[in-house]
């Protein structure tokens, strides 16, 4: 219905949705500048291990890689060249760890001690992870720029988890904007009819990479092999009882800062079994989420942040369920992902938040619909538009 006054066009207006979405994105670059700390800087000479403790020390996910480039006038220029996320880091020394065929280790030394005993892992700097993949170009959007600015940065790229908001007149981050931040600014819009058209389709009648392809390990394999199955898939991995096939746990880049919180895990890594490590963690989530009712939403990049707000129970949704349930529950839990199962609780599939971004951005979005022309004003500056699902670009 629209409101008392209004235009009845007005709730199937897309051109005034992205107008809100606009809108909303600004304010939400401002809060989380305010609420968010002072950025960390990894600096690009810097060694894995110190970018690793520095994260840790923070309590941050990720960190701007910087490279102190000066001008002759003293001044710096492309200062900020990149982004890493602390789960890559860990992931990779991990991997670099057994390669060396390195065993538990001194049974008193913590994860960043033993990756220091090593030098091919503690002289790595962050400049040769480049070369991997390992950390995304800085990719900023302004505090002035639009929702369809975030969302074609993350469906298009596939690596990137956040997004850096600059200032208008500078370089320097305010803050950061998130894939749930996007789905929330998202549902903002629930009622109208570009969002719902799309939005209340059931998961079933969209080809996502995953649906049919779970990334799993069972219950009774240790965490060693659940920890190689996320650094190549770095979406979460599923733990299923290997009797019944139901999910009973995941292990997810979030819960990556636990190995530095209890060096035990890290050693006992290969005889823990994935389904003791979910026990272990579901006791620690439990823990903090009641520490974090007080001060939830602080740090969109808090190690903690992800914490989900059901025990450690992961998110699920069914085929049946539409799009818009899997943004809601998505949202609520501020998890990447949720896990696709049947009536019995099989997991058939994981759907991701980025599977769902990429759903609402062109060339993806089905411009046959209403709605069809939410980007026309942004895509008009770059000279292109959507047809029939395909950028155009005019002549």
């Amino acid at each position: 219905m629209p409101p008392a006054g209004g235009d009845p066009r007005g709730a199937a207006c897309p051109r005034a949705s992205a107008d809100v979405a606009g809108q909303l994105l600004a304010k939400g670059h401002r809060t989380t500048g305010r609420n968010t700390p002072r950025t960390l800087e990894i600096r690009l000479d810097g060694s894995v291990p110190d970018a690793i403790d520095s994260m840790y020390r923070s309590d941050v996910a990720g960190a701007v890689i910087v490279d102190d480039v000066r001008t002759s006038f003293g001044k710096f220029v492309d200062r900020d060249i990149g982004f890493v996320e602390f789960p890559s880091l860990v992931l990779w020394a991990i991997e670099e760890f057994d390669k060396l065929g390195s065993g538990a280790g001194d049974k008193n030394s913590d994860f960043l001690t033993s990756l220091k005993q090593h030098p091919q892992i503690a002289e790595t700097k962050i400049a040769w992870l480049a070369k991997s993949f390992l950390w995304e170009p800085f990719f900023p959007v302004r505090s002035h720029d639009t929702l369809f600015h975030a969302m074609l940065l993350f469906s298009k790229h596939r690596r990137i988890n956040v997004v850096p908001v600059v200032e208008l007149m500078n370089s320097s981050v305010i803050g950061f904007v998130t894939q749930n931040a996007v789905m929330e600014l998202l549902l903002s819009s629930s009622g109208l009819e570009w969002l719902d058209k799309i939005a209340d389709k059931q998961l079933s009648e969209f080809r996502f990479a995953n649906t049919t392809k779970p990334v799993s390990v069972y219950s009774d394999q240790t965490l060693a092999d659940a920890l190689h199955i996320l650094s190549k898939e770095k979406i979460g991995v599923a733990v299923v009882d290997r009797k019944t096939s139901c999910l009973i746990g995941s292990i997810q880049c979030s819960d990556l800062y636990q190995l530095l919180d209890d060096s035990s895990l890290f050693r006992n890594r290969k005889t823990l079994s994935a389904e003791e490590f979910v026990k272990l963690k579901s006791k620690d989530e439990d823990i903090s989420t009641e520490n974090s009712s007080a001060s939830g939403g602080q740090n969109v990049l808090s190690l903690r942040t992800g914490q989900r707000i059901t025990a450690g129970l992961p998110v699920t949704n069914r085929k049946s369920d539409t799009l818009k349930q899997a943004m809601e529950k998505l949202t609520a839990s501020r998890s990447s992902c949720s896990f696709i199962v049947d009536e019995h609780g099989r997991v058939e599939g994981v759907v991701t938040a980025r599977d769902i971004i990429s759903v609402f951005s062109p060339p993806c979005m089905d411009s046959r619909i209403d709605g069809g022309t939410f980007f026309s004003a942004a895509l008009a500056q770059t000279g292109c538009r959507v047809e029939h699902g395909q950028m155009i670009q005019n002549s």
